[in-house]
């Protein structure tokens, strides 16, 4: 179990860590989600003892890490930049922490250990080559793979897929994702990709500006997002944002009277919001739910379905629908659209100082 409580980091003006609280489980695959520069890469080196912070503590398994060295810590990181020996071979990259006094194995096993490996991240044929000749999504296969050849109480994975072709990186998806089943490894890993996080997370933190700002699982983070940055991170479109206000009976309505929806609002009546709803949970049609009418503002194929942008109003919504429903559609064309009650997010109005949060249904 990994749990950092407090943490502080500073470089001179600049703080990377503002008091971050962070709990991994034992055996968790745990995806930290966030911009550059929103601390992520300094909570992993953290976490391994490259770093030490200025306030707070690190426990590994309820052991203060305070004064321990990082190579008695127990983890294995994985960095973006790989860390690799240019001048050796990929197979020698690999073979290096299994040479180590605190990890060695005899030679016969470190080459099984080795060979099976390189065959999950597809770098068999490439073992004999020196690094320094091989592409960036190859060394950083080779990086990957260093890591996880040895055993280790935990996995820290700084962006390693970050290199990738598309169609790799959802292969590698997968086999992460079942590294860490079989061999019930905790596992914190980073990235700025949603889709990545979604996908790998058996719970996701976002960190923005030094601070965990939601914890929780896919679901939780998508059905109920903190604010409204956090329900703009996840999901391709994004979410549409509709600015409004409450009305006398518990409703919203944009300011040009065009959007009316029926919601339950812990809210005062005149109160600025924004309402959420994410455009597969919007229908074209008569379907079940409340209706709006609306117009054509443009259409983009997307493979098999079809991103639709509605004119309301004055306002725009986009919804993604099968490709064969929407074929006949153009711009200014009249359309009705569907949505369920329940599917809408309900949010304090956006501030210049901080995203609207989320205010819950009653």
């Amino acid at each position: 179990m990994i749990r950092l409580s407090g943490i502080r980091k500073t470089y001179g003006k600049v703080t990377a860590l503002d008091g971050l609280e962070l709990d991994v489980r034992e055996g968790e695959f745990f995806c930290l989600l966030g911009p550059s520069g929103a601390g992520k890469t300094t909570t992993l080196k953290t976490v391994a003892g490259l770093e030490n912070p200025d306030a707070g503590t690190v426990t590994l398994d309820g052991r203060d890490m305070r004064g321990v060295e990082p190579y008695d810590r127990g983890v294995a990181m994985c960095f973006e930049s790989y860390a690799l020996y240019p001048h050796k071979s990929a197979y020698d990259n690999l073979a290096s922490p299994l040479r180590s006094p605190r990890h060695r194995l005899p030679a016969d096993r470190a080459r099984q250990r080795i060979g099976e490996i390189a065959e999950l991240l597809g770098i068999s044929a490439l073992l004999d080559r020196p690094v320094g000749r091989l592409s960036n999504g190859q060394r950083q296969r080779v990086a990957l793979g260093r890591v996880l050849v040895r055993p280790a109480r935990a996995f820290l994975l700084d962006e390693p897929l970050s290199h990738l072709d598309a169609k790799l990186r959802q292969q590698m998806r997968a086999e992460l994702k079942a590294i860490g089943a079989v061999q019930r490894t905790t596992t914190l890993y980073v990235t700025h990709d949603s889709v990545e996080a979604l996908a790998l997370g058996d719970r996701i933190g976002v960190i923005r500006d030094g601070r965990i700002v939601q914890t929780g699982t896919r679901e939780e983070i998508w059905y109920r997002p903190y604010d409204t940055e956090v329900a703009r991170a996840f999901g391709r479109p994004r979410i549409n944002l509709l600015p409004g206000t409450v009305t006398p009976d518990s409703g919203f309505r944009t300011a040009d009277g065009k959007v009316e929806l029926p919601i339950l609002s812990a809210a005062a009546p005149g109160t600025d919001v924004l309402i959420g709803v994410r455009p597969r949970d919007l229908t074209l049609g008569e379907g079940p739910g409340h209706r709006l009418t609306g117009t054509v503002y443009v259409t983009e194929v997307l493979g098999r379905s079809v991103e639709v942008t509605v004119r309301l109003g004055e306002q725009h919504v986009s919804l993604v629908a099968p490709r064969g429903e929407v074929t006949a559609l153009r711009p200014d064309d009249p359309v009705r659209l569907s949505v369920r009650p329940e599917n809408l997010l309900l949010f304090e109005a956006d501030r210049p100082e901080r995203p609207g949060r989320r205010i819950d249904h009653e």
